[in-house]
């Protein structure tokens, strides 16, 4: 059984370091109530460059 001790101790704190982690992902704010994105990210239609590729 003396064995079994370490493992024993090495998960316990494996396993109390993963609820301490989740713990803290929880706290976390889900941003899913924030707006939608603005719609014109950059400026008006009009500023906006128009890139073409050349024909011919």
């Amino acid at each position: 059984m003396a064995s079994d001790a370490p493992e024993d101790d090495t998960k316990r704190k494996f396993r109390e370091a993963l609820e301490r982690k989740n713990a803290k992902a929880a706290g976390g704010a889900a941003h899913t109530d924030g707006g939608a994105k603005q719609p014109r990210a950059h400026g008006p239609v009009e500023n906006r460059r128009e890139f073409r590729r050349k024909s011919g």
